[in-house]
């Protein structure tokens, strides 16, 4: 009965806050299944539509969600804090943070000048010179330019993109192992993540394909860099998702090349290529400095109108001082040759602890980018093993959906010679646990 659920009222909206209402008290637990349309229609009095109309008001705010044959649920309680990674210990060398070496980046002076009045900038939000540079930034790499936008770092910019165009319950294609913070942000939508695997040329072809039987309205991955395993797409590969996406052109395609400058490998980009629904994603903050709160995407017309139309209702622009300041460095030539360096240590660190891991028989996986990720069967035997000899690495728990264990570590600032002594460590550590869970 209706009564059982604590279900009243007669219309749509009085019906979605009853709902809401018992959500709010308990009475409906997350997971807790509503009664079809049709029953609660008939227990109520009201017509299916009125229901309907109910449950869809209630998705839209993600009170609940729709699972196919599994019908409407509450909603899950959001556990975003679950992936966060645990404080470090005073005293160890912290190679879990997947940030730049401070060594490497520009100095970060702001402009003199002090902006203008607020009225233009919503009618005009993109500084024409900024825009000018990211466009060519982008075509280098063969992206197409035309249609560019700007956001308040990559996860400001993806975050918006999925709300406008998917409803709380839809489903997202999202690499696996993949980015924590990316992972929590589906999350935090009200959305479901389904898990594509990787390997060292990034998401695999069939596993895109298995995720978009699925019913995904979205795919989220990194094209190089790919964090944590390291991954980059080849011509090849992005030719075989290319072919994947082609039966898929209502799916919102996701590029996020967060570390373009730095990551040490050529982009194959899946952009402008295929997909009717894209956005290229790119941001600084790898290669000029985290306060740099800034992102730019290139998309198809409609996504950008929808992406644009959300943020000049929200924020209305990005500052134009963060875009002068962006715009200094990214023209700046010694700025651009202090980058070039970055690319180069990285993978040159990024090799040698790969290469010093190989000799130990102890497998690795980083063929671009700052991190390199390491399968365990024990990630917290590993975790506090290395602790003990003075290593913080992350634990692979909050890069995770299905896949197996490992561990991701950062390499920005570890020289060879320290990698050497990593890799030692490590294998002491592997073999300790191996004594101890009997190999």
């Amino acid at each position: 009965m209706a009564i059982h659920y604590g279900i009243t009222g007669t219309t749509a909206k009085a019906i979605s806050a009853s709902v809401e209402r018992a959500v709010s008290e308990g009475t409906l637990t997350p997971g807790t299944a509503l009664p079809p349309v049709r029953r609660l229609a008939e227990e109520l009095g009201v017509s299916p539509g009125t229901v309907a109309t109910a449950y869809k008001e209630l998705r839209g705010r993600g009170v609940v969600v729709t699972r196919g044959r599994g019908g409407t649920v509450v909603a899950e309680a959001l556990a975003v804090a679950s992936r966060r990674p645990p404080r470090i210990p005073e005293g160890l060398r912290n190679l879990a943070d997947g940030q730049p070496d401070p060594a490497f980046l520009p100095a970060l002076v702001p402009p003199a000048r002090l902006s203008p009045g607020s009225g233009a900038h919503r009618s005009a939000p993109r500084l024409p010179a900024l825009e000018d540079a990211v466009r060519r930034w982008l075509e280098r790499d063969g992206v197409p330019g035309r249609h560019v936008t700007f956001a308040h770092g990559s996860l400001d910019l993806v975050g918006r993109l999925l709300s406008v165009e998917l409803r709380p319950g839809d489903a997202v294609a999202m690499e696996d192992p993949g980015y924590h913070h990316l992972l929590d942000l589906v999350t935090a939508l009200g959305l479901r993540s389904v898990p594509v695997a990787v390997d060292g040329e990034g998401i695999r072809p069939e596993a895109l394909r298995a995720a978009l039987r699925a019913g995904v309205r979205a795919v989220v991955y990194s094209p190089r860099a790919q964090n944590p395993y390291g991954g980059c797409f080849s011509a090849a590969r992005r030719d075989a998702l290319a072919e994947v996406l082609r039966g898929a052109p209502d799916v919102l395609v996701v590029e996020n090349d967060h570390a373009a400058d730095v990551a040490g490998a050529p982009l194959h980009s899946l952009c402008g290529t295929g997909p009717a629904r894209w956005a290229h994603v790119r941001t600084v903050t790898k290669h000029l400095g985290s306060d740099l709160r800034w992102a730019a995407a290139a998309c198809d017309a409609t996504t950008l109108a929808r992406h644009d139309g959300r943020l000049l209702l929200t924020s209305g622009w990005v500052s134009h001082l963060l875009q002068t300041a962006v715009l200094g460095l990214m023209t700046d030539t010694g700025t651009r040759d202090l980058v070039g360096r970055a690319r180069a240590a990285y993978g040159q660190r990024r090799d040698a602890l790969l290469g010093e891991l190989g000799r130990r028989g102890i497998a690795g996986h980083g063929a671009s980018g700052l991190n390199v990720w390491v399968p365990v069967r024990d990630e917290s035997a590993v975790v506090n093993g290395l602790r003990t000899h003075g290593w913080w690495v992350a634990a692979g728990a909050r890069f995770r959906i299905d896949t197996a264990p490992g561990v991701r570590i950062t390499v920005t600032d570890l020289v060879p010679e320290d990698a050497a002594r990593l890799a030692r460590d490590f294998a002491a550590v592997l073999g300790d646990s191996a004594d101890t869970y009997g190999g």
